[in-house]
Formats: C-alpha cells, structure tokens, sequence
C-alpha cells in the first residue's frame, strides 16, 4: 500500500467497522459481560486480544483472496460485499439467550471465548476481510477494524447501559449502511 493510501485506509476502516459495531451482537454482549462480571479492565483486555485474533484471521483471508482473483473480479465481488453488508447493517442484532456467556474460567477467559465466539461470520469480521481486499494490507486494516470495535465497545463497557440506553440506533444503522453502499459504489466507480 502507497503512502497516500495509508491514512483514508485506517480512516475508512476504523469508522467503518466502529459504526457497524454500534448495536451490533458484540456491543450487546459487551454490555451483557459488564452487567455480569462488572469488571472493565479483564473484559476490555480480552475483548481487545478476541479481536486482534478474529480480525487478524479475516485480514489475512481479505489478502489472499485479493492476490488470487483477477482484479475486475475482486472489484464486483467487494463492491457486491460492500452493498450487502449495508443492507445487512439495516437489520438491528439481538443477543440469543445461547449467546449469553457461561463461566468457568474467570472473567477473561470467559469474556475472550465468548467475543472470539461472537465475532465469528458478524458484519464487522466480514468487513475486515473485504477491507483488507480493498487495501491490500493485513497489519493496517487489523489495526483499524481493531481500534473501532474498541471505540464501539470501550464506551459500553465503561459505563455500560447508561451509554447503550441513550444511542439513537436507528439512525446509526441508517449511516452505517450509507457509509457501506459509499465505500461499495465507489469500488465500483473506481474500476
């Protein structure tokens, strides 16, 4: 990735995946986690290395599926990506009694296990992978993905259902899914 490219990639991609994540599956887990254990810093600690893990993996899929498709192939395909999760950010997420997290192993553990859990096949990891499609680099769009959930999540689990109780949803998911279709036509327009 060039150097002008560096900084609209990490811009793009921690925006991106921290309005994504705002009502999303994980932000209500970390709300349940908090509500439960009420103890931030093992929770924010585990939810941050779940993350680094989750999103490390989709970068590197992005990466290598980016050098293995022809590039007006890959271009349809995340344009189409782009345009689906801004129709899947539409649909609010809600937490399944079975998402609730059982606990054994201590607040970190419990809490890494869970979100790693959680974060699997969720909006914010497929847009890691499409990201990291789009700007051909694993380190940067881990690093980004990573410090948006965190943004998305920090708040949550700091001060919990004061802060979740008081987000407009709806309009969130509104410029989420604006922000997704953007990034989705300008691939498209990019060609």
């Amino acid at each position: 990735m060039s150097s002008p490219e560096f900084l609209p990639a990490l811009l793009t991609t921690t925006g991106l995946v921290a309005i994504a994540e705002i009502g999303d599956k994980t932000q209500l887990l970390s709300l349940l986690l908090i509500a439960r254990f009420r103890r931030p810093v093992p929770i924010l600690a585990a939810i941050f290395c779940a993350t680094v893990a989750n999103h490390l993996l989709a970068a590197a899929l992005g990466v290598w599926i980016e050098g293995l498709v022809e590039p007006k192939v890959l271009r349809w395909a995340l344009a189409a990506s782009f345009l689906a999760m801004a129709a899947w950010t539409l649909i609010p997420d809600k937490l399944d009694e079975d998402d609730a997290p059982k606990t054994r192993n201590g607040v970190f553990v419990t809490t890494l296990v869970a979100f790693f859990l959680a974060e699997i096949g969720d909006k914010t990891q497929l847009a890691t992978t499409a990201l990291a499609a789009r700007f051909d680099s694993v380190f940067l769009v881990t690093t980004a993905s990573t410090l948006g959930l965190l943004l998305a999540n920090a708040p949550v689990v700091m001060l919990g259902q004061k802060v979740v109780a008081r987000l407009p949803l709806k309009p969130i998911r509104f410029v989420a899914a604006a922000a997704f279709a953007a990034l989705g036509l300008a691939v498209l327009l990019a060609g």
